[in-house]
């Protein structure tokens, strides 16, 4: 468990460490630590009463804040290094935290900050001879952050897949035909910006993933100028907007002889080239189609291209883009 310790407790260990020769660097790393994170974050440890100590390994504890805009989240980690390091051994983190904010760490995070000087792939490569604590400890910042962005992304994209499954009943005195009192109105939600009146959005079932959800949209466009009515429409809902990737998209538009197209990834490296190749291969003109992914906290790998390209394959086939050239030429000219 951890002392209560001063700054002035952490330098008479300091000073102890400094009088054996094979520990200087051990008592320098710390210092730098303290300079680094400050005089508060490195605290001495001991172990509780049913622990076993090698007295051979010096611990010590490492309170740390995450990074901006998660600062005032904190996590304790574990500093255990034998007394070879850092000519020999490695030095091993130990995440102490039980919750990183609200959320619960779970084992697998556990296991990973465990790995972190045994794993180079996937943690931090140990050269002999070299103190390596502070990279160590920006490693486990970093998967703790994105561990905890993970579950705040999950939270947020389950508030709002629940909010569209179970939208807020009319009250009595409310008709369909009209807007609700300004008392009844929910300030955290915002009108979507109207569409034109000839376009028409088709929007698929959400496909889900390991806790991800991808919703595809599609709709006809007759000029390239309605892409970004289309796309500010969409953005202006919050539910939409708060999405990891909300507007993921590609679109064709054929006007006279000329063929214009487009797409944007936002920020799902190479998702919008993916659609444009759907557009292409499906000969799919004058259409707009978008995917929204809301993460959910497992990564999907290559699978998250696959639930893209259905998703808007999906829209499309609802929205009869999918048809024969000659219904679809009918279905623009209803909307002309």
């Amino acid at each position: 468990m951890p002392l209560e310790s001063s700054p002035e407790t952490i330098q008479q260990f300091i000073a102890q460490l400094q009088e054996k020769p094979e520990r200087e660097a051990v008592a320098s790393e710390i210092e730098v630590l303290q300079s680094i994170y400050g005089d508060d974050a490195i605290q001495l440890w001991v172990p509780s009463s049913n622990q076993q100590y090698d007295l051979s390994t010096t611990r010590y504890e490492a309170v740390l804040s995450l990074p901006s805009p998660h600062e005032d989240v904190s996590i304790r980690v574990l500093v255990s290094l034998p007394d070879t390091y850092p000519s020999t051994a490695p030095p091993q983190l130990q995440l102490l935290s039980r919750y990183i904010g609200a959320f619960g760490a779970d084992s697998t995070l556990f296991g990973s900050i465990l790995r972190t000087f045994i794993s180079s792939a996937n943690g931090v490569e140990w050269v002999p001879d070299a103190v390596c604590v502070f990279d160590g400890l920006q490693h486990v910042l970093d998967r703790c952050t994105a561990w905890y962005e993970d579950r705040i992304s999950v939270e947020a994209a389950g508030a709002l897949i629940r909010a569209d499954a179970h939208p807020e009943p009319l009250l009595k005195h409310q008709s369909t035909s009209s807007p609700p009192p300004p008392s009844s109105v929910n300030p955290g939600l915002t009108d979507p910006s109207p569409l034109p009146d000839r376009i028409k959005m088709f929007v698929a079932e959400p496909i889900t993933d390991r806790k991800s959800a991808f919703v595809g949209r599609a709709c006809a466009i007759f000029d390239p100028s309605e892409v970004p009515i289309i796309l500010a429409h969409l953005m202006s809902d919050r539910r939409i907007a708060r999405a990891a990737h909300p507007i993921i998209n590609a679109w064709r538009c054929q006007v006279g002889n000329v063929l214009h197209q487009d797409n944007d990834d936002d920020g799902e490296t190479a998702a919008g080239g993916r659609l444009a190749h759907l557009l292409h291969i499906l000969e799919v003109d004058n259409v707009l189609v978008i995917v929204t992914r809301y993460f959910g906290g497992i990564h999907l790998g290559p699978d998250r291209f696959k639930h893209i390209n259905q998703a808007a394959r999906n829209a499309l086939d609802l929205g009869g883009f999918l048809d024969a050239p000659m219904k679809m030429q009918a279905a623009r000219g209803r909307h002309r």
